[in-house]
């Protein structure tokens, strides 16, 4: 039986002193786990990656985004993720710092972390290995990877594009 395909942002929020907004996941996938906000695009509307990222973050935290307010910063694919579906995942970073910790709400309870941090918390295998690495490595600047998660656990990463922040060219 194929495995479905799902498409989702993840948001990546920073307070005004810089610390991260994670949420620990009240519901699957990642119960228990702490990852940034965010959720599945609505494909029966067509709806588009920044629109989702705007939707989730008024949802979630309470914040009205336009698509100049997100840097896209990377597209993460997943093959076989927990051996329920293959994930598409787009990953913006949020230009516009929180002031104040949003309210639990079903979904889960907010934190703010400092970064260094983070690799402490109990986060989803894909994030320590490689997302939050990367992230924080092209933080500014883009990158695309693939994830290959076998039914073992082990996951075979390739990072297929990425360009520093100083690498972009305007004109």
């Amino acid at each position: 039986m194929p495995l479905p395909y799902k498409i989702a942002t993840l948001l990546y929020c920073f307070s005004e002193s810089g610390e991260v907004l994670l949420l620990e996941r009240a519901q699957e996938p990642n119960r228990g786990f702490w990852s940034p906000c965010g959720g599945k695009l609505k494909m029966d509307r067509g709806e588009s990656p920044h629109a989702c990222a705007c939707r989730e973050a008024h949802e979630e935290i309470g914040l009205e985004l336009h698509p100049s307010d997100l840097h896209l910063t990377g597209l993460i694919s997943e093959h076989g993720y927990e051996g329920q579906a293959h994930w598409l995942m787009f990953l913006f970073e949020v230009k516009t710092k929180l002031k104040s910790l949003p309210p639990p709400m079903a979904e889960g309870r907010f934190g703010f972390f400092p970064p260094e941090t983070i690799a402490s918390l109990t986060i989803p295998q894909t994030d320590r290995e490689k997302i939050w690495p990367w992230f924080w490595q092209f933080r500014g600047g883009f990158f695309t990877a693939h994830c290959h998660c076998h039914p073992d656990g082990r996951n075979e990463w390739t990072l297929e594009e990425s360009f520093q922040a100083a690498d972009v060219r305007r004109p």
